[in-house]
């Protein structure tokens, strides 16, 4: 079942057009940039509830990629779909600096043409929807109304990831569960701490917001 996914996403829901998209969306190189900048000004011109969401996304993301991804992965090394089954197309952008400017250029495109199982497998979980969607949680949880939007590049971010034969259907859903639960998790705890001892840490600032999850 995970394998006919797998391929009905990777080689046959697939047009040249949406190649680009998917290949850009899988890049963490292309989007950084602009995500450095987009953090600097939230740091610098936010207010306490958004800077407080930030720390909330740094621990989050720093709990789910240092702790959990990478341990999961070491201990149970699953391969690829291109390094596991043959016929897999692998899509990336091509290599250019800045990275944007491999935007304009032709995609780095290949077919696993055999069976090989990888030395130590990266498949799972998934890093690229684990950490989106730890964020996404994040920002739903302290912006409600307008912070479910952040599902949006999630969900397409790790739609991205199997459309481009990196990853096993099977392992991105359980990936975007996995940063889901810890996102809500570490707001909650941070939540729970502001609470009972955010006046210790900072009595002005905890009599003016009670809550970090609430204006």
């Amino acid at each position: 079942m995970d394998q006919q996914l797998l391929f009905l996403i990777n080689r046959t829901w697939t047009h040249p057009a949406v190649d680009r998209v998917m290949a850009a969306a899988s890049s963490f190189d292309l989007w950084w940039p602009i995500l450095l900048i987009g953090l600097l000004a939230m740091v610098i011109w936010g207010s306490f509830r958004l800077r407080a969401m930030l720390l909330a996304i740094g621990l989050a993301v720093g709990i789910t990629d240092a702790l959990v991804v990478d341990t999961l992965k070491s201990e149970i090394g699953r391969p690829r779909p291109h390094d596991a089954v043959a016929g897999v197309r692998t899509l990336d952008l091509a290599k250019a600096k800045p990275r944007l400017l491999a935007l304009g250029q032709p995609l780095k495109e290949e077919v696993s043409t055999e069976t090989i199982q990888g030395p130590g497998g990266n498949s799972f979980p998934s890093g690229h929807a684990a950490n989106n969607f730890t964020v996404a949680a994040v920002c739903f949880a302290f912006y409600r109304r307008r912070g479910w939007l952040m599902f949006l590049p999630a969900i397409l971010v790790s739609y991205s990831r199997i459309y481009v034969g990196a990853h096993w259907p099977l392992d991105v859903a359980v990936s975007a569960l996995i940063g889901a639960g810890l996102g809500f998790l570490t707001v909650g705890a941070l939540e729970y701490v502001w609470r009972r001892w955010g006046g210790r840490i900072w009595r002005r600032q905890r009599e003016a917001s009670p809550s970090l999850l609430h204006a």
